[in-house]
């Protein structure tokens, strides 16, 4: 498990806390989620200057990667960078912080959902998982509501308590906890479920369309398809207003398909 330091554990310490997302610097989640982690230790925010949802785990190969200091939060220092959220973490972890180990990284909060297969394309959990695999306890907050001024006062008492769990505790190595809020409903939220990814995907259409200058272009639509009836996944828990915290790793093997296929494949050559 990758715990806190002893001195933490003690009290003797404040553990340090790096803030990334993928909405950008000046989002509303982001400041919200820096003034819960300003409760917990000495907080540290390196964010994209600009939306970077749906960049997935992209990084920044044969161009400039640029960073400037910006005022955020009071006694905060923060950095907008020009590049996506794994390169914020990357730039974090080798520059910024000069070789300071965080003990927790946080992204978020987005604002819309990444559950089931969005965390494939989620620059919020690219900046978690990146974290992840430099071993460092990482966390992507999500609240399932896109708009702009979204209410996050309903979560706080969540994100503080799912934080403090990690500082305390640790999460097994490699792992990233991939957590999605309910919106703000008529009812409390129930409490936090911890689940699996939801068997689901977006079943796209391409609009086609023609700009002024006679030129085609496609604007990309579609609709969400949930596949999966179970009731241990994280749009189940959603749906029935729990948190949903599920567990996640980098590693895609298929594990299960190894044996199958050195069991029915010619392999050449041996």
């Amino acid at each position: 498990m990758n715990g806190l330091h002893n001195g933490y554990l003690c009290g003797m310490s404040k553990p340090l806390i790096l803030v990334s997302n993928d909405d950008g610097i000046t989002s509303r989640g982001i400041r919200f989620l820096v003034d819960i982690m300003k409760k917990m230790g000495e907080v540290v925010v390196v964010a994209p200057d600009r939306p970077q949802s749906g960049m997935g785990h992209a990084i920044t190969i044969g161009e400039t990667l640029r960073l400037e200091e910006e005022d955020l939060i009071d006694d905060v220092k923060a950095y907008k960078c020009s590049g996506t959220p794994a390169d914020c973490v990357k730039l974090a972890k080798h520059y910024i912080l000069d070789n300071r180990r965080p003990d927790l990284v946080v992204s978020g909060i987005n604002h819309g959902a990444n559950t089931s297969i969005s965390i494939l394309y989620s620059g919020t959990m690219s900046a978690a998982l990146e974290a992840a695999i430099e071993g460092m306890p990482a966390i992507g907050f999500s609240l399932c509501d896109y708009s702009s001024d979204a209410d996050f006062t309903h979560i706080e008492k969540f994100v503080e308590s799912i934080a403090k769990q990690v500082l305390n505790k640790g999460l097994p190595k490699g792992v990233a906890l991939n957590v999605n809020f309910p919106p703000k409903r008529n009812e409390a939220i129930k409490g936090i479920k911890i689940c699996r990814q939801a068997r689901a995907k977006w079943q796209e259409e391409f609009d086609q369309r023609i700009d002024p200058n006679g030129r085609r272009y496609f604007w990309m639509a579609g609709n969400f398809v949930n596949f999966d009836k179970g009731e241990d996944n994280d749009e189940w828990a959603i749906a029935n207003n729990f948190v949903s915290v599920v567990p996640c790793i980098f590693d895609l093997t298929a594990h299960h398909a190894i044996s199958i296929l050195n069991d029915e494949w010619d392999i050449v050559g041996e």
